[in-house]
């Protein structure tokens, strides 16, 4: 957030989930701090969020030493099924942007003749009206 911060453009900051409500309370107290450039003291006072603090009431936690329960095997599959899925997933639609022209003649005229010019309608591509003419070849 500080890096971002740092260009001093308009930002917007927003949260994912599936976090421990603890951590995330204090993800996003440090964090807030950061945005609004305040420095934040480690020992909160008590207020209405007070029990998301817990064990120490403390805005940081103590990092505790945890065995990796990660096996390779286990994360080789989990990479799998990502893989599995992104491969699953339509690519984005390729469309070229274009400005539509508007129609040839103004639509209230009242006296739609039969037959009209099909170069008139907005929803067909530019290509398409010559699609019977003589220049094919």
């Amino acid at each position: 957030v500080r890096f971002v911060r740092s260009y001093g453009l308009p930002t917007l900051v927003l949260g994912g989930g599936g976090y421990t409500i603890r951590n995330v309370a204090r993800c996003w107290t440090y964090e807030t701090a950061v945005i609004l450039g305040q420095e934040v003291e480690d020992d909160l006072p008590p207020n209405d969020y007070y029990e998301y603090f817990v064990p120490d009431w403390k805005l940081h936690l103590q990092p505790a030493s945890m065995d990796n329960l990660n096996t390779r095997p286990y994360l080789e599959e989990i990479k799998a099924q990502v893989l599995e899925h992104l491969r699953a997933l339509d690519g984005a639609p390729a469309a070229q942007m274009s400005c539509m022209p508007g129609p040839a003649r103004d639509e209230d005229d009242g006296d739609e003749a039969e037959g009209e010019d099909e170069r008139s309608d907005p929803h067909k591509h530019p290509a398409d009206h010559y699609a019977g003419s003589r220049d094919r070849g």
